[in-house]
């Protein structure tokens, strides 16, 4: 359940219109490279667990990029912040054990959150009918 609501904020907040990804507030921005690192976090614990084939948050974080279109600078901080999220991921659990499944379980939170955030940044700038 919490990854499927995960993937809809995810999905909110990446189908931002491209042209709306060039204007994102400084606030904005940094909430999408929290967003990244969390979605590099859950990567690596996700392979932990599924082993080294399961690449469904690099995948999810490369819609987002493509979504965001993002100048190259910012593509680059995002990729940063994800690989980041990634190793810090990979030092803290090195098993696919209790802690790691908690931890899994606040990074989808985390990032559920952090897509609502994006979401409704969104939907506060939709223009009204």
């Amino acid at each position: 359940m919490r990854r499927r609501l995960l993937v809809a904020a995810l999905v909110l907040a990446a189908a931002a219109p491209a042209a709306f990804a060039e204007e994102r507030s400084p606030a904005e921005r940094q909430t999408l490279v929290a967003l990244a690192y969390v979605l590099g976090e859950s990567h690596a614990i996700r392979q932990l667990c599924n082993g080294v084939g399961d690449q469904y948050w690099r995948t999810r974080m490369r819609d987002l990029i493509a979504a965001e279109q993002p100048d190259a600078p910012f593509s680059r901080r995002l990729s940063d912040s994800f690989n980041d999220g990634f190793v810090a991921g990979q030092q803290a659990y090195t098993a696919c054990d209790e802690r790691a499944k908690r931890e899994a379980a606040r990074a989808a939170a985390k990032g559920r959150e952090l897509a609502v955030t994006l979401s409704g940044s969104v939907a506060d700038d939709a223009p009204t009918r």
